[in-house]
């Protein structure tokens, strides 16, 4: 089974207000990562990290069938530590974690089910997206790479776990731009203008 981390628990600082819960298409943004998650149809369960805000956003975002919340109680100190409560949380049967930004909405199931079949197909213990303007997440990260996360700290994540692991780590190409991260009201704004993409 591969699992689902979706990474959610941050503070919003630059924004002032949880930004896990602006609307985009009339649903708050980390529903569409939910919602990806789930149609990607190669997960077998969602771990959502929350951490800032987490009654507030349990109570208005909706939460495919196999997802559930986990808080991480060390949100402040970083990223770091909401993936090491992610990881730490899933499924005991679980061969691999996709890990997930809860501010990336425009993430698309596709780019799930690549990096997921690139770990199937190549037994590479960290696969990766490559979008046609550079690396990105979706991340898989085999179990067998889960302690190492124990070294990373601060306000980082998978990447770090790539820098040094180079060697373990496989790339699948996503015919696609990145998709934006909201960090911003300009991040959020530019989002809501955009022509939304075609499913899949």
């Amino acid at each position: 089974m591969i699992s689902g981390v979706i990474l959610a628990a941050g503070s919003s600082s630059r924004l002032g207000r949880p930004k896990q819960l602006l609307e985009l298409d009339g649903r708050p943004i980390l529903e569409h990562v939910l919602e990806a998650a789930e149609a990607s149809g190669t997960l077998g369960e969602l771990v959502l990290v929350l951490g800032h805000a987490a009654d507030e956003i349990e109570a208005l975002v909706r939460l495919p069938g196999n997802a559930r919340i986990v808080r991480n109680a060390e949100f402040e100190l970083g990223q770091s530590t909401s993936l090491r409560v992610g990881l730490w949380a899933c499924d005991p049967a679980s061969e691999a974690a996709v890990i997930l930004l809860g501010d990336q909405p425009r993430i698309s199931p596709a780019a799930i089910r690549a990096v997921a079949d690139g770990f199937a197909r190549t037994g590479h213990t960290i696969v990766r997206a490559r979008y046609r303007d550079g690396p990105g997440h979706p991340v898989l990260v085999a179990r067998e790479e889960w302690e190492s996360v124990l070294d990373i700290r601060g306000d980082t994540g998978a990447r770090d776990l790539i820098t040094a692991r180079p060697e373990w780590v496989h790339e699948v190409g996503i015919d696609a731009d990145r998709p934006w991260d909201v960090d911003t009201w300009a991040d959020y704004e530019r989002l809501v203008g955009e022509r939304r993409p075609e499913p899949g």
